[in-house]
C-alpha cells in the first residue's frame, strides 16, 4: 500500500502564491509519474500538472506560466508552486502518483486526500 500526505493549501489573496507538497511513502519500487489535479465547486476534476520520470512536465493551459511542478526523487515528493493565483484557481487540489510496487508489477494509481486552496480578497 502507498500513502500520500499533502500539505500547503490555504487562503490567499488574488496575485498571491502558495506551494503544495505531496509526500509518498509505503510499498514503492518506482514512481512513474506524479501529478496534481483539482476540483472546483460544481466542476469535474481536472489535470493541473504532471511530471513524468522527474523530467517531462505537462500543464493545463489555464496555469501555464503561473504554476510550476517539481519532484524530489530522494524524498518521493512532488511540489506545486502556484504564483499569480486567481479566484478561479479556488479548488480542492489532489495529488496523484503512478507507482510500481515491485519489479515487473503493474502500475497502480494512488490519490491524496486533497487540500483546499481558496483565492479570495
Amino acid at each position: 500500500q502507498v500513502q500520500l500526505v499533502e500539505s500547503g493549501g490555504g487562503l490567499v489573496q488574488p496575485g498571491g502564491s502558495l506551494r503544495l507538497s505531496c509526500a509518498a511513502s509505503g510499498r514503492i519500487f518506482s514512481i512513474n509519474a506524479m501529478g496534481w489535479y483539482r476540483q472546483g465547486p460544481g466542476k469535474e476534476r481536472e489535470l493541473v500538472a504532471h511530471i513524468i520520470s522527474g523530467v517531462n512536465t505537462n500543464y493545463a493551459d489555464s496555469v501555464k506560466g503561473r504554476f510550476t511542478i517539481s519532484r524530489d526523487n530522494a524524498k518521493d515528493t512532488v511540489y506545486l508552486q502556484m504564483n499569480s493565483l486567481k479566484p478561479e484557481d479556488t479548488a480542492v487540489y489532489y495529488c496523484n502518483v503512478l507507482v510500481m510496487t515491485s519489479p515487473g508489477s503493474p502500475t497502480f494509481s494512488y490519490w491524496g486526500q486533497g487540500t483546499q486552496v481558496t483565492v479570495s480578497s
